[in-house]
């Protein structure tokens, strides 16, 4: 039924088309303007929330063909034209009518209506959620989608989670509590790093009428280790080796990420800072296997016995003259 104020109101200039306009075009010309004034994207902007309701109006009254007829023999009346007030006082058949009969929900479910018509926008738009905690999850953004008649996908949501070092390496199944109260239990696959995110298909948000449930869109965050750190798939680990296996050479054992060791070969004359690399013990994914990477840190004692004192004196008179920074004094002064 056409509202009384629909006289006074141009809707094909609320949304800039024509009086001929086809549905494709009008249904264009609406998502663009919709999108321009939505709400969202004006946080506590009432005049574009003001906007947005008076082109959610327009649309409504011109895109139902009933509505338009109505609205079109309407105001080729004149000025001389005018209805009477319906039920619930004046403008009672007005915006919340007109939008009951664009969802089958007529003058009797006008809440109804409203929800229904709030609940479509969020889904072409996407709705806010709270703040989530570690190991939590709640409503998040929707996919942007049109005017939908069918069955509607669920919105996405967002979680977080925190895991230890070998636990993420490992891969592990986790709980994750929403804020509604519900556990949904989740596998985070080997070899995830931290600050990843990771979609979980049909794990988020219910549909409203009867669609494939929302996605879960995880965020990872990965404690440090003690002993280890990663680069892409390999494993990194520092390896102290003493004075003499760095010069005489020694074959010794390094940890490795499953709690045993692997023995590697330091040749003798090795320098501080070394790096060594073990084929294949790094992390394995479905991508691949990484290697482990040994960093060698020569140790330096900081307290000898009388022995090791008198023993070292000797080497350093046997060794007579020679520096290690010969070389780089003599860089040094050719370049001045």
């Amino acid at each position: 039924m056409a509202s009384q104020d629909w006289f006074d109101k141009d809707f094909y200039a609320v949304l800039g088309v024509s009086k001929d306009v086809d549905e494709k075009d009008l249904k264009k010309q609406y998502r663009k303007l919709a999108r321009q004034y939505h709400p969202d994207s004006h946080p506590g902007d009432t005049a574009a929330e003001a906007k947005f309701k008076e082109i959610s109006e327009a649309y409504s009254v011109i895109s139902d063909p009933e509505h338009r007829a109505e609205y079109d023999q309407m105001r080729a009346m004149g000025s001389g034209a005018r209805f009477q007030q319906g039920p619930g006082g004046p403008g009672g058949a007005g915006f919340e009518d007109v939008f009951g009969g664009m969802f089958n929900g007529g003058g009797a479910r006008r809440g109804a209506s409203n929800a229904d018509f709030e609940d479509l926008l969020g889904s072409m738009f996407g709705g806010g959620g709270g703040g989530f905690g570690a190991g939590s999850f709640g409503g998040g953004a929707g996919r942007p989608a049109g005017f939908q008649t069918g069955p509607q996908k669920g919105r996405d949501q967002s979680a977080s989670t925190t895991l230890g070092f070998m636990t993420a390496i490992k891969g592990d199944t986790v709980e994750l509590q929403g804020q509604d109260g519900r556990v949904v239990k989740v596998r985070v696959p080997a070899g995830v790093e931290d600050g990843q995110k990771i979609r979980l298909r049909g794990k988020g948000g219910q549909s409203p009428n009867g669609g494939e449930a929302g996605d879960l869109i995880l965020t990872v965050t990965v404690r440090p280790d003690p002993v280890f750190t990663r680069s892409g798939l390999n494993l990194e680990v520092t390896v102290p080796v003493s004075f003499a296996e760095a010069v005489l050479g020694a074959t010794i054992e390094v940890p490795t990420v499953d709690g045993g060791t692997v023995r590697v070969k330091v040749a003798p004359g090795t320098p501080n800072g070394k790096t060594l690399r073990v084929k294949g013990r790094g992390i394995e994914t479905k991508k691949g296997k990484g290697d482990l990477l040994v960093h060698l840190e020569v140790a330096v004692p900081n307290h000898l016995s009388s022995a090791q004192e008198k023993a070292l004196a000797d080497f350093v008179a046997a060794s007579g003259d020679e520096s290690p920074r010969e070389d780089l004094l003599r860089l040094a002064r050719q370049g001045r």
